[in-house]
């Protein structure tokens, strides 16, 4: 007896299958992609994020999730260490690696357009830990806010 492949082989979630009953936070909308429920994954999670202008998160970390960030549109700043005293900025085409445990902040750069991602962790829990770290960027009308970031 094989494998029975034509049930338990690839999947693939179009476009219009994306989930939008996931956690919403002012200023973003998510949709999980691969999750348990509708691919079976068991060590992934997957998703898109569409981040509106000027929206950002506190200073916050995983645990031991990675987290890679895939930027299709915008301006995405990345703020990390002790003290946020590290940054950088992504556009479309790059990737942003999140190791576990590191300090970090996410931030759309820009103030005119939104900031569009996908986003995919090394686990399915929704792993933060919130840190009393003050960023050294303005503060925003709008936090942003991913599933896992309360």
């Amino acid at each position: 007896m094989g494998q029975d492949w034509e049930r338990n082989g690839v999947r693939i979630v179009r476009a219009g299958e994306l989930d939008p009953n996931t956690p919403q936070t002012p200023g973003m909308s998510r949709a999980a992609a691969i999750t348990h429920a509708n691919s079976g994954a068991s060590k992934l999670w997957a998703g898109t994020v569409v981040v509106q202008p000027n929206a950002k998160t506190g200073a916050h970390h995983h645990g031991e999730v990675e987290t890679v960030i895939y930027v299709i549109r915008g301006r995405a700043r990345m703020r990390w260490g002790d003290k946020l005293q590290f940054v950088d900025e992504a556009g479309p085409g790059d990737f942003i690696y999140v190791p576990p445990f590191v300090p970090h902040q996410e931030i759309n750069a820009r103030r005119d357009e939104p900031v569009e991602a996908v986003i995919v962790r090394s686990g399915q829990d929704p792993v933060v830990v919130n840190l009393d770290i003050p960023s050294p960027e303005d503060a925003s009308d709008v936090r942003w806010i991913d599933p896992t970031h309360k």
